[in-house]
């Protein structure tokens, strides 16, 4: 495989994978629809055609402008101070991830409580990294005392006007919390969310036992991040680990709001859009139209790899010998930049209808798979909503489901996660009992994480 420097232009490819065949009168065509980006210097071994190399963007202060953007929102509401440990484990843990910057990285810290406080900078605006500015910044978080309540949009809102003065392709937000959003309405923190989906990705964590996971997975879900729990407050290894690799992951992006668009023709529609590796992720209803029948669908930020997205398409009836293009799904840019076309790469999905019984009713294996990594998530989700309302037999009968699935999948992470909440009696039929006490950290690790998926084996 061929290796090039960083300044070379990232190349995408997308990959459709699909039982084309319908039966006659058959009408929904699903494919498996694989995007890889090669962005973090290689291309798989294709060459790049030769161009000048553009002319580095300056900031508004004539300096170079960087290519990531970060705020870190650290929670330092009163809870943070039970015990006082919490507090002081974040203040390191951030002070690791911090001193992991890549100099010309531009950032800022915020101090969360139900109010939003830039404690680093200051002054409305970001730093950019070096020697000297990382330094200040960790003395800055030294004064990071606990005490106030938690508003959520607040921090948001703070970190979208931070990161908005910086000219950088790639703007993202770490969030740390540790307890619920109780000191606004849950309309509030819907409408920051609302306010930032489409301006920055947002990483959320929620430390310890106290805060709410459809709240923390909520965020993440609308800023197309990733949710996780640490457990263990005390656990500063842990916390650590998870905030260095968080940064390390934003500064390995080198493409910004990437959309995957569809087209279909004249009496087709999208049934759904879901991204379904690494996790399950449903897209449908962010759809944004792109001209005639065409709609562009978020996926944020790439580096240097791959994510697997279920579409699954309705097209009109048609008899046996006939063909059509079901959809054409591209990833575009919305606004080319740094030498990039504005279409990255193309697939195709087809619909073939034909009176072959075995050939139309054979169902792709990778559509399989996450047919059934999408329904392990739903019956995590509803399983664990069964039990918090002592529905004990809706309990058994969706976790069992879960963990049939799991098995089935190859998704042992997630059975692992499982056998925590329920005793295991028969793995293949799904048989299961709920164990009498369950550890609130593992119930709350297995809702945190339900969406992780396994890729499919070739």
């Amino acid at each position: 495989m061929a290796n090039f420097a960083k300044s070379t232009v990232p190349r995408f490819s997308v990959e459709v994978s699909q039982n084309e065949y319908l039966p006659e009168g058959g009408r929904e065509v699903n494919a498996i629809v694989t995007v890889t980006s090669t962005g973090g210097g290689t291309t798989g071994g294709l060459p790049l055609p030769a161009a000048p190399a553009p002319a580095p963007a300056r900031d508004r202060t004539g300096g170079p402008s960087p290519r990531a953007a970060v705020v870190i929102m650290v929670d330092c509401s009163g809870s943070m101070d039970c015990p006082p440990t919490k507090i002081r484990h974040a203040r390191k843990a951030t002070a690791a991830a911090i001193d992991t910057l890549r100099d010309g990285v531009a950032f800022a810290v915020v101090a969360g409580t139900h109010r939003a406080e830039e404690v680093f900078p200051g002054g409305g605006g970001l730093a950019t990294a070096d020697p000297a500015t990382r330094a200040r910044a960790k003395e800055a978080l030294r004064r990071l005392s606990a005490g106030g309540g938690t508003a959520i949009g607040t921090w948001l809102r703070l970190a979208d006007r931070l990161l908005a003065t910086a000219e950088a392709p790639i703007r993202h937000g770490i969030l740390l919390t540790d307890g619920r959003d109780e000191h606004e309405e849950p309309a509030e923190l819907r409408a920051a969310l609302d306010a930032c989906a489409g301006r920055f990705t947002c990483d959320a964590r929620g430390v310890g036992t106290d805060w709410e996971v459809k709240e923390v997975t909520g965020i993440a879900s609308a800023l197309l991040g990733t949710a996780d729990i640490v457990a263990d407050p005390s656990d500063l290894a842990a916390l650590t680990a998870d905030f260095t690799g968080m940064l390390e992951a934003v500064m390995a992006k080198e493409v910004a709001d990437v959309g995957l668009r569809v087209w279909t023709p004249v009496g087709a529609e999208v049934v759904f859009l879901k991204q379904v590796a690494p996790a399950v992720e449903d897209l449908t209803g962010r759809r944004a139209e792109a001209g005639a029948r065409a709609g562009d669908y978020p996926t944020g930020s790439w580096g240097d790899e791959s994510r697997d997205y279920h579409l699954c398409v309705r097209v009109p009836a048609a008899e046996v010998g006939q063909e059509m293009l079901a959809a054409r799904v591209s990833l575009v840019l919305p606004r080319p930049a740094g030498g990039l076309p504005a279409t990255l790469a193309q697939g195709l999905v087809r619909a073939v209808w034909t009176d072959d019984a075995a050939a139309s009713t054979a169902m792709n294996p990778q559509v399989a798979h996450y047919t059934g990594q999408a329904e392990l998530a739903q019956a995590i989700q509803e399983g664990m909503d069964a039990r918090k309302a002592g529905d004990v037999g809706g309990a058994t009968a969706r976790l069992g489901r879960a963990v049939q699935l799991a098995s089935a999948s190859g998704n042992a992470d997630t059975a692992k996660l499982l056998a925590k909440v329920v005793d295991v009696v028969d793995v293949a039929t799904g048989t299961v009992r709920l164990k009498a006490k369950v550890a609130e950290a593992d119930e709350m690790t297995l809702e945190t994480r339900s969406t992780k998926t396994v890729r499919v084996k070739k």
